[in-house]
Protein backbone atom coordinates (compact mmCIF):
# COMPACT_ATOMS: atom_id res chain seq x y z
CA UNK A 1 0.00 0.00 0.00
CA UNK A 2 1.10 3.36 -0.74
CA UNK A 3 1.49 5.87 1.48
CA UNK A 4 1.22 9.73 1.11
CA UNK A 5 4.65 10.18 2.18
CA UNK A 6 5.96 7.97 -0.82
CA UNK A 7 4.68 10.39 -3.02
CA UNK A 8 7.17 12.12 -4.85
CA UNK A 9 7.30 15.71 -4.39
CA UNK A 10 6.61 16.83 -7.81
CA UNK A 11 3.34 14.27 -8.92
CA UNK A 12 1.91 15.62 -5.10
CA UNK A 13 3.00 19.56 -6.08
CA UNK A 14 0.94 18.83 -9.30
CA UNK A 15 -2.74 17.14 -7.87
CA UNK A 16 -5.56 19.31 -7.81
CA UNK A 17 -6.07 19.03 -3.88
CA UNK A 18 -2.67 19.98 -2.82
CA UNK A 19 -3.24 23.87 -3.51
CA UNK A 20 -3.04 26.19 -6.97
CA UNK A 21 -1.65 24.70 -10.04
CA UNK A 22 1.77 25.49 -10.89
CA UNK A 23 1.30 28.45 -14.24
CA UNK A 24 2.47 26.50 -17.09
CA UNK A 25 4.53 28.75 -20.45
CA UNK A 26 4.50 26.45 -23.13
CA UNK A 27 8.00 26.59 -25.47
CA UNK A 28 8.45 25.51 -29.13
CA UNK A 29 11.09 25.88 -31.63
CA UNK A 30 10.84 27.70 -34.89
CA UNK A 31 13.99 26.85 -36.64
CA UNK A 32 15.67 26.76 -39.91
CA UNK A 33 15.10 28.18 -43.70
CA UNK A 34 11.36 29.35 -44.12
CA UNK A 35 9.94 27.46 -47.51
CA UNK A 36 6.73 25.70 -48.48
CA UNK A 37 8.77 22.58 -49.07
CA UNK A 38 12.24 21.31 -49.88
CA UNK A 39 13.38 17.96 -51.50
CA UNK A 40 14.41 16.51 -47.66
CA UNK A 41 10.87 17.96 -46.08
CA UNK A 42 13.50 19.82 -43.67
CA UNK A 43 11.91 23.50 -44.45
CA UNK A 44 10.14 25.35 -42.02
CA UNK A 45 6.38 26.24 -42.87
CA UNK A 46 2.54 26.06 -41.31
CA UNK A 47 2.12 22.32 -42.45
CA UNK A 48 4.87 21.39 -40.22
CA UNK A 49 4.51 23.61 -37.17
CA UNK A 50 0.29 23.71 -37.35
CA UNK A 51 -0.08 21.21 -34.41
CA UNK A 52 2.76 22.01 -32.68
CA UNK A 53 1.07 25.52 -32.18
CA UNK A 54 -2.27 24.03 -31.96
CA UNK A 55 -0.30 21.81 -28.79
CA UNK A 56 1.48 24.94 -27.60
CA UNK A 57 -2.35 27.13 -26.72
CA UNK A 58 -3.84 23.64 -25.77
CA UNK A 59 -2.80 23.42 -21.84
CA UNK A 60 -4.63 24.52 -18.93
CA UNK A 61 -3.26 26.92 -16.50
CA UNK A 62 -1.53 28.37 -19.77
CA UNK A 63 -0.17 31.77 -18.78
CA UNK A 64 1.77 32.67 -22.52
CA UNK A 65 3.59 30.79 -25.29
CA UNK A 66 7.07 31.38 -25.79
CA UNK A 67 8.63 31.06 -29.45
CA UNK A 68 11.71 30.62 -30.10
CA UNK A 69 13.24 31.45 -33.32
CA UNK A 70 16.10 30.76 -35.22
CA UNK A 71 15.75 31.81 -38.88
CA UNK A 72 17.23 33.41 -41.80
CA UNK A 73 14.17 34.03 -43.87
CA UNK A 74 12.76 31.94 -46.68
CA UNK A 75 9.52 32.26 -48.33
CA UNK A 76 7.22 35.47 -47.32
CA UNK A 77 4.17 34.01 -47.90
CA UNK A 78 4.62 30.88 -45.15
CA UNK A 79 6.21 33.41 -42.99
CA UNK A 80 2.96 35.42 -42.94
CA UNK A 81 1.34 32.19 -42.78
CA UNK A 82 3.04 31.08 -39.56
CA UNK A 83 2.40 34.61 -38.52
CA UNK A 84 -1.55 34.97 -38.97
CA UNK A 85 -1.98 31.29 -37.37
CA UNK A 86 0.17 32.28 -33.67
CA UNK A 87 -1.89 35.47 -33.82
CA UNK A 88 -5.05 33.78 -34.55
CA UNK A 89 -4.77 31.55 -31.60
CA UNK A 90 -3.52 34.44 -29.31
CA UNK A 91 -6.78 35.73 -30.10
CA UNK A 92 -8.77 32.94 -29.59
CA UNK A 93 -7.36 31.91 -26.11
CA UNK A 94 -6.61 35.19 -24.99
CA UNK A 95 -2.87 34.12 -24.38
CA UNK A 96 0.19 36.47 -24.60
CA UNK A 97 3.20 35.95 -27.16
CA UNK A 98 6.87 35.63 -26.14
CA UNK A 99 9.56 35.44 -29.08
CA UNK A 100 13.08 34.98 -28.23
CA UNK A 101 15.82 35.56 -31.32
CA UNK A 102 18.50 33.02 -31.34
CA UNK A 103 21.47 33.57 -33.98
CA UNK A 104 19.02 34.88 -36.74
CA UNK A 105 15.70 36.72 -36.71
CA UNK A 106 15.92 38.20 -40.15
CA UNK A 107 14.12 38.71 -43.52
CA UNK A 108 11.00 36.22 -42.96
CA UNK A 109 12.64 34.92 -40.06
CA UNK A 110 12.12 38.56 -38.65
CA UNK A 111 8.49 38.10 -39.52
CA UNK A 112 8.48 34.90 -37.14
CA UNK A 113 9.88 37.30 -34.66
CA UNK A 114 7.13 40.06 -34.81
CA UNK A 115 4.16 37.74 -34.09
CA UNK A 116 5.10 37.79 -30.71
CA UNK A 117 3.54 40.68 -28.14
CA UNK A 118 6.89 41.28 -26.44
CA UNK A 119 10.17 40.65 -28.88
CA UNK A 120 13.52 39.45 -26.82
CA UNK A 121 16.45 38.63 -28.32
CA UNK A 122 20.35 37.54 -27.32
CA UNK A 123 22.73 40.20 -27.20
CA UNK A 124 24.55 38.56 -30.40
CA UNK A 125 21.53 37.87 -32.08
CA UNK A 126 21.30 39.13 -35.58
CA UNK A 127 18.07 41.13 -36.43
CA UNK A 128 16.25 42.71 -39.41
CA UNK A 129 16.92 42.49 -43.36
CA UNK A 130 13.48 43.80 -43.73
CA UNK A 131 13.74 43.66 -47.73
CA UNK A 132 12.96 41.21 -50.78
CA UNK A 133 16.20 39.64 -52.05
CA UNK A 134 16.15 37.80 -55.59
CA UNK A 135 18.22 36.47 -58.58
CA UNK A 136 19.92 33.76 -60.93
CA UNK A 137 22.12 33.62 -62.85
CA UNK A 138 22.46 33.56 -66.70
CA UNK A 139 24.55 31.24 -69.48
CA UNK A 140 23.74 32.90 -72.59
CA UNK A 141 27.55 32.96 -73.71
CA UNK A 142 27.91 29.72 -72.24
CA UNK A 143 25.89 28.44 -74.18
CA UNK A 144 27.34 30.10 -77.48
CA UNK A 145 30.52 28.38 -76.98
CA UNK A 146 29.26 25.01 -76.60
CA UNK A 147 27.68 25.25 -79.54
CA UNK A 148 23.91 24.41 -77.48
CA UNK A 149 20.75 26.42 -79.62
CA UNK A 150 17.84 26.88 -76.86
CA UNK A 151 14.53 26.24 -77.85
CA UNK A 152 11.54 27.81 -76.25
CA UNK A 153 8.31 28.22 -77.22
CA UNK A 154 5.24 30.15 -75.40
CA UNK A 155 1.65 31.55 -75.34
CA UNK A 156 2.30 35.04 -73.80
CA UNK A 157 4.62 37.50 -74.63
CA UNK A 158 6.20 37.56 -70.84
CA UNK A 159 5.69 34.12 -69.97
CA UNK A 160 9.72 33.58 -71.12
CA UNK A 161 10.81 36.74 -68.82
CA UNK A 162 14.14 36.34 -66.91
CA UNK A 163 15.03 33.14 -68.89
CA UNK A 164 19.07 32.48 -68.09
CA UNK A 165 19.74 31.29 -71.33
CA UNK A 166 18.34 34.45 -73.24
CA UNK A 167 20.79 38.13 -72.93
CA UNK A 168 18.89 39.94 -70.42
CA UNK A 169 16.28 41.88 -71.26
CA UNK A 170 15.98 45.26 -69.41
CA UNK A 171 12.03 45.14 -70.17
CA UNK A 172 12.12 41.77 -67.76
CA UNK A 173 14.34 43.48 -64.89
CA UNK A 174 12.05 46.77 -64.40
CA UNK A 175 8.85 44.54 -64.45
CA UNK A 176 10.68 42.30 -61.95
CA UNK A 177 11.28 45.45 -59.79
CA UNK A 178 7.96 46.72 -59.69
CA UNK A 179 7.19 43.08 -58.40
CA UNK A 180 9.92 43.41 -55.62
CA UNK A 181 8.52 46.77 -54.41
CA UNK A 182 5.45 45.51 -54.17
CA UNK A 183 6.38 42.86 -51.62
CA UNK A 184 8.44 45.35 -49.87
CA UNK A 185 5.99 47.51 -49.52
CA UNK A 186 3.51 44.57 -47.77
CA UNK A 187 6.56 43.51 -45.60
CA UNK A 188 7.07 47.32 -44.27
CA UNK A 189 3.14 47.33 -43.77
CA UNK A 190 3.36 44.48 -41.88
CA UNK A 191 6.14 45.51 -39.42
CA UNK A 192 4.56 48.78 -38.83
CA UNK A 193 1.33 47.12 -37.66
CA UNK A 194 2.94 44.61 -35.31
CA UNK A 195 5.49 47.51 -34.16
CA UNK A 196 3.70 50.45 -34.00
CA UNK A 197 5.03 53.70 -31.96
CA UNK A 198 7.53 51.22 -30.86
CA UNK A 199 9.34 51.52 -34.42
CA UNK A 200 12.26 54.98 -34.25
CA UNK A 201 12.17 57.22 -37.61
CA UNK A 202 15.39 55.38 -38.16
CA UNK A 203 16.25 55.79 -42.08
CA UNK A 204 17.94 52.17 -42.97
CA UNK A 205 15.28 50.47 -40.63
CA UNK A 206 13.54 49.02 -43.78
CA UNK A 207 16.35 49.22 -46.42
CA UNK A 208 17.38 45.29 -45.89
CA UNK A 209 19.96 45.94 -43.23
CA UNK A 210 20.57 44.20 -40.18
CA UNK A 211 21.88 44.87 -36.83
CA UNK A 212 22.97 43.29 -33.50
CA UNK A 213 20.62 42.89 -30.78
CA UNK A 214 21.37 46.20 -28.81
CA UNK A 215 21.12 48.24 -32.35
CA UNK A 216 17.89 46.34 -32.92
CA UNK A 217 16.64 47.03 -29.48
CA UNK A 218 17.26 51.04 -29.80
CA UNK A 219 15.10 51.31 -32.96
CA UNK A 220 12.02 49.46 -31.52
CA UNK A 221 12.32 46.05 -34.04
CA UNK A 222 13.11 44.13 -30.54
CA UNK A 223 11.58 45.10 -27.15
CA UNK A 224 14.58 43.38 -24.55
CA UNK A 225 17.61 41.67 -24.67
CA UNK A 226 17.12 38.33 -22.23
CA UNK A 227 16.97 34.67 -22.55
CA UNK A 228 14.11 32.17 -22.18
CA UNK A 229 14.39 31.22 -19.02
CA UNK A 230 15.16 33.94 -17.62
CA UNK A 231 12.70 36.43 -19.09
CA UNK A 232 9.53 33.66 -18.12
CA UNK A 233 11.24 33.16 -14.42
CA UNK A 234 11.14 37.07 -13.62
CA UNK A 235 7.25 37.65 -15.14
CA UNK A 236 5.83 34.83 -14.04
CA UNK A 237 7.81 33.37 -11.50
CA UNK A 238 10.33 30.93 -10.11
CA UNK A 239 8.14 27.94 -9.85
CA UNK A 240 7.18 28.30 -13.38
CA UNK A 241 6.58 25.89 -15.55
CA UNK A 242 7.68 25.31 -19.08
CA UNK A 243 6.29 22.73 -20.76
CA UNK A 244 8.49 22.08 -24.07
CA UNK A 245 6.33 21.54 -27.34
CA UNK A 246 8.34 19.52 -30.18
CA UNK A 247 8.02 20.49 -33.90
CA UNK A 248 9.98 17.90 -35.68
CA UNK A 249 8.07 14.95 -37.09
CA UNK A 250 10.72 13.02 -38.55
CA UNK A 251 11.00 8.98 -37.11
CA UNK A 252 12.86 8.15 -34.75
CA UNK A 253 15.43 6.03 -36.97
CA UNK A 254 15.80 10.03 -38.58
CA UNK A 255 16.17 11.79 -35.63
CA UNK A 256 19.03 9.20 -34.34
CA UNK A 257 20.91 10.10 -38.02
CA UNK A 258 20.04 13.26 -37.56
CA UNK A 259 22.35 13.11 -34.26
CA UNK A 260 24.87 10.57 -35.45
CA UNK A 261 25.77 11.68 -39.16
CA UNK A 262 28.12 9.27 -38.95
CA UNK A 263 26.37 6.81 -38.71
CA UNK A 264 25.07 7.05 -42.20
CA UNK A 265 26.27 4.78 -44.92
CA UNK A 266 27.05 7.13 -47.72
CA UNK A 267 25.40 5.55 -49.89
CA UNK A 268 22.25 6.86 -48.28
CA UNK A 269 22.89 10.66 -48.98
CA UNK A 270 20.97 11.59 -51.94
CA UNK A 271 21.77 14.18 -54.50
CA UNK A 272 18.23 16.02 -53.32
CA UNK A 273 19.74 15.81 -49.75
CA UNK A 274 23.24 17.44 -50.84
CA UNK A 275 21.40 20.09 -53.23
CA UNK A 276 18.47 20.53 -49.66
CA UNK A 277 21.88 21.30 -47.82
CA UNK A 278 23.78 23.95 -50.33
CA UNK A 279 20.70 25.93 -50.24
CA UNK A 280 20.59 25.83 -46.59
CA UNK A 281 23.95 26.78 -46.36
CA UNK A 282 23.34 29.68 -48.35
CA UNK A 283 20.89 31.37 -47.08
CA UNK A 284 22.53 30.72 -43.68
CA UNK A 285 26.03 32.25 -44.68
CA UNK A 286 24.45 35.75 -45.86
CA UNK A 287 24.39 36.00 -41.63
CA UNK A 288 28.42 34.85 -41.70
CA UNK A 289 26.64 31.56 -40.00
Amino acid sequence: MTKITDIPRKIWDALPFTGAPKPVVTHLELSGVIATSSRTGKSLNLRRVEKALDEAFAPGNLKAVALSVNSPGGSPVQSRLILDRIRLLAKEKEIPVLTFVEDVGASGGYILAIAGDEVYADPSSIVGSIGVIGGGFGFPEAMSKLGIERRIYTAGENKSQLDPFKPEDPADVERHQVLMDALHEIFIDLVKARRGDKLTTEKNIFTGEYWHADAARSYGLIDEIGDVRSVLQEKYGKDIKIKRIETDERSLIQKLLAQHPQAMPSALVSADEIIDTLETRTQWSRFGL
